[in-house]
C-alpha cells in the first residue's frame, strides 16, 4: 500500500519593495508623531511661561496691596506726602506695626528699570525729620537699602489716581519730585490708585485698583 504524502506549502517571504513601503509608512508615522509631540511640548512651555508671568504679576499686586493697606495717614505725617504715583514709579509711606512696640514709619518705593519691577523699603523710624531724609533718598534713588525684583519682562508701569470723582493721570504730580521738603500731593488726598502692568509680548495690561484710606 502506497502512503500519500502531502507536499509542503512554500512559505512566502516579504519582497524588498514591500519592506521599503512598510519602512516608509513607519517613517511618516514617526515624523507626524514627533511633530505632534513637539507641538505639545512647545505649547506646554509657552503656557508655563505665561502662568509664571501671571503669578509674578499677582504677587507684585499682592505686595502693593499690603503696602497700601498700611499707608500712613497725612495727619499722622503732619501734612507730608504719603503717596506719589508716577508712571514707572510709586513712592509711599507706610506704618510698620510690631508686636509690643510703638508704630513706626517706613518709605517704600517701586521702580521699573530695564524691564524689571523692583521694590525697596527704607529703615523704619519715628522721627519725621529722618522720614523727610528717607523720602528724599527714595525720590532720588539714593537709598542704600537693597531692592528686591518682583517681576521681569515688564514693558510699562502706569498709574492713575481717583480724585474729585474722576480718574486723573498721576504724571501731573511729577513736580513733587523737586520739592525739597514733602508737601501734600493733593489737598484732600486721592482715594483710589489704578496700576497697570504691561508685560512684554502680552496683548493687554493687567490692571489693579487699590482703595486708599479705606482700611
Amino acid at each position: 500500500m502506497t502512503r500519500y504524502v502531502e507536499p509542503r506549502r512554500r512559505q512566502r517571504a516579504f519582497t524588498l519593495i514591500e519592506l521599503l513601503v512598510a519602512i516608509t509608512i513607519l517613517a511618516i508615522v514617526a515624523v507626524l508623531g514627533w511633530r505632534g509631540l513637539d507641538g505639545i511640548i512647545r505649547s506646554r512651555t509657552t503656557l508655563t511661561g505665561q502662568m509664571e508671568q501671571t503669578r509674578g504679576q499677582q504677587l507684585a499686586f499682592a505686595q502693593m496691596q499690603n503696602d497700601l493697606e498700611q499707608l500712613a495717614a497725612t495727619d499722622q505725617l503732619h501734612g507730608r506726602v504719603n503717596l506719589q504715583a508716577l508712571d514707572g514709579r510709586i513712592t509711599l509711606v507706610r506704618t510698620v506695626l510690631t508686636e509690643n512696640e510703638p508704630s513706626r514709619l517706613q518709605v517704600v518705593s517701586y521702580r521699573l528699570r530695564d524691564g524689571v519691577l523692583t521694590r525697596r523699603e527704607s529703615a523704619d523710624t519715628r522721627d519725621l525729620v529722618q522720614l523727610d531724609a528717607l523720602w528724599q533718598s527714595a525720590l532720588s534713588d539714593t537709598d542704600p537699602a537693597p531692592s528686591v525684583a518682583l517681576q521681569s519682562g515688564v514693558d510699562a508701569l502706569t498709574m492713575r489716581v481717583w480724585q474729585n470723582n474722576g480718574w486723573q493721570s498721576a504724571v501731573s504730580n511729577a513736580a513733587q519730585t523737586r520739592t525739597p521738603v514733602p508737601t501734600p500731593l493733593i489737598p484732600a488726598g486721592p482715594t483710589g490708585l489704578e496700576v497697570s502692568l504691561q508685560l512684554a509680548g502680552q496683548p493687554a495690561a493687567l490692571v489693579k485698583i487699590f482703595l486708599l484710606g479705606a482700611v
